[in-house]
């Protein structure tokens, strides 16, 4: 209950209002509910001629004696004037008006609380999805892309069907409950108490079988999520697993795990389908013992003797809180599911975002002067990645960086826009380190075009214009013509209105790298970085965006990753890495005359 508690405490707060609107409204149905169930017993006593006529009219006061005492008054008037049959037309009408304004507030309570269920869960969503998104790479290569799918759907759909489901039970049924308490204690004191001495076994058996069906949740969630990741990487591997001919091996994997899932969901729907027959069970235990003392109290001559009309109004009210009893507590077990579920989330939601900015954090607007990196080292884990790495790029200068799979290019490039921070060392640009501008400002300053084309499920136009506020169709089409792409978009059915599919499916991957490259020229930002910008490209196509990316990168600041030497001739510098060091620097001539690893790298890709 105390992560519940905790739960609300972060959740309703901006749903205030309507949280008291909603307690209003179920207030107000209770006490029609009791009222019209209350007078029961004075009016049975009259028309059956168990309890005396009341022709003696007191005033007006908020007890309980006043009001029976005048409610039996009026309708010993109502018999005495028009007998009993008009009488009992009058007592239906009565009954029939009560219960159009219960449920009048009864369905106004459900509207406030469906507004704040929805609204709870579309914020849980957007705070997932604001947290994924700010979170550095770092998280992410240590999660599973399916777990983390399944926490930002299939969990938080749990919390939508579970917790938020039950809050209609969870703030009206204990509203009903106590006011049918407070009309049982006032008929009868002792067979309240006889009934409530019972209730703390039967709570006791519902929280344990509760606590148990939280952790069984909490391991089907997570098996949930494996699944979920065994399915994203079968689909995105899919060509290597028909390749390979490995579809028994994938299908033994899926087979096993799912399995697992079932096992799993086997348990815990056991117990939570042992609430209702527990609850029903529990409920009619507490009925017969209720009878049989009650009954004995009718029969007896005490001073805590019932009459028979208000044992039935008794029964009546006691049954009031049955339900809604076994109700509150099939919600109990259904929140202990989702609060399964918001674990889960909760492990996004307090995961630590160390790429922030500072309070100090300057704006930068401007590159001016120099990129540089001064004694720059980076190790993901324990082993460095890049050891002590000094480089400093002028303004307009294009630095290619070339070497072997692993020596640690990709890695530096991306601490430039802070992808990663760097373990030692500080990388400056105008001689401020970045970690002292906004984190915003200095992405801004900078283009990336990637050697896997990162392309969304949406038109031509919207992805040149990714990131881009306001981009006209003039700034689009002549993006697209820099980069070789106007012509195979405009034969598209809808031209720069065509959809390109999940990932660019729809498209060569030549055209997928165009697309990224035009995005990258709208942008127009005075720092480029090329990861192999042109490998995707045909012969043709290459030259023809080669050439454009040169008179692109004319007077501005370029960083290119090159795995095919021939592109980079031109490059101000060239920087070669081996094992997270620069071992060698300079224009693509001199560092051919010095036959070092650059030459011997030049020889390999025209051998």
């Amino acid at each position: 209950m105390k992560d519940l508690i905790r739960l609300f405490r972060r959740f309703l707060p901006p749903y205030k209002g309507r949280v008291v609107l909603n307690f209003v409204f179920n207030l107000l149905a209770a006490v029609f509910t009791a009222f019209s169930f209350g007078l029961l017993s004075p009016i049975l006593g009259i028309l059956f001629g168990t309890d005396q006529p009341v022709r003696q009219l007191v005033p007006w006061e908020m007890t309980i004696d006043s009001l029976k005492n005048n409610v039996s008054y009026f309708l010993t008037w109502v018999i005495d004037t028009y007998g009993q049959s008009t009488a009992l037309i009058y007592i239906g009408l009565f009954l029939i008006t009560m219960v159009i304004f219960k449920v009048l507030f009864m369905y106004l309570a459900s509207l406030m609380m469906m507004d704040i269920r929805n609204s709870v869960v579309r914020d849980i969503r957007i705070l997932i999805y604001d947290k994924l998104i700010a979170l550095p790479l770092g998280f992410f290569s240590d999660e599973r892309k399916g777990d983390i799918m399944a926490r930002m759907t299939t969990d938080v759909q749990e919390i939508e069907n579970s917790v938020m489901n039950s809050l209609d039970m969870l703030f009206k049924n204990p509203i009903l409950i106590l006011t049918s308490l407070v009309y049982m204690i006032y008929t009868s004191w002792s067979l309240t108490i006889f009934v409530f001495i019972m209730l703390p076994f039967a709570g006791l058996l519902i929280g344990r079988v509760g606590k148990s069906l939280k952790k069984q949740s909490r391991k089907g969630t997570n098996k949930q999520g494996e699944i979920l990741s065994i399915i994203e990487e079968d689909m995105s591997g899919l060509r290597v697993i028909k390749a390979f001919t490995a579809e028994k091996q994938a299908r033994g994997r899926f087979s096993r795990e799912n399995e697992n899932y079932r096992l799993i969901m086997n348990k815990l729907m056991s117990r939570y389908y042992l609430a209702h027959p527990m609850s029903e069970f529990l409920g009619t235990a507490v009925i017969v013992i209720v009878l049989w003392y009650g009954g004995n109290l009718i029969i007896s001559e005490g001073a805590n003797a019932l009459s028979p009309q208000q044992f039935i109004v008794y029964l009546v009210f006691f049954y009031n809180i049955i339900n809604p009893a076994k109700a509150f507590s099939t919600a109990l077990y259904s929140v202990e599911k989702g609060l399964a579920s918001m674990e889960r989330i909760d492990r996004i939601l307090s995961a630590e975002n160390n790429i922030v900015d500072k309070p100090s954090a300057v704006a930068k607007a401007s590159f001016n002067s120099s990129i540089e990196y001064r004694d720059v080292s980076f190790r993901y884990v324990k082993d460095k990645v890049l050891d002590q790495v000094r480089l400093t790029i002028a303004k307009g200068q294009t630095v290619a960086f070339v070497g072997k799979s692993g020596s640690g290019k990709t890695t530096l490039v991306d601490l430039l826009p802070r992808f990663w921070d760097v373990s030692e060392g500080a990388i400056l640009i105008d001689g401020v380190d970045i970690r002292d501008m906004k984190l915003h400002d200095l992405r801004c300053l900078m283009g990336n075009v990637n050697q896997e084309p990162i392309l969304f499920n949406d038109t031509f136009f919207n992805n040149i214009a990714f990131g881009v506020d306001g981009a006209s169709e003039e700034d689009v089409v002549n993006a697209a013509k820099i980069a070789n792409a106007h012509e195979f978009i405009v034969s598209a059915e809808n031209g720069y209105q065509t959809n390109i599919g999940d990932r660019g499916d729809k498209l060569s991957g030549g055209q997928k790298q165009r697309i990224s490259i035009a995005r990258a020229i709208l942008k127009n930002p005075p720092i480029l970085i090329l990861d192999e910008a042109t490998s995707a490209l045909d012969t043709e196509s290459e030259k023809l965006v080669q050439q454009a990316l040169e008179n692109l990168m004319k007077n501005r600041t370029s960083l290119v990753i090159a795995h095919r030497l021939s592109t980079i001739k031109n490059a101000d510098l060239i920087c070669v890495m081996h094992e997270g060091k620069i071992v060698e620097m300079g224009p693509h001539d001199e560092l051919l005359a010095k036959k070092g690893q650059y030459y011997r790298l030049h020889r390999m890709q025209n051998f």
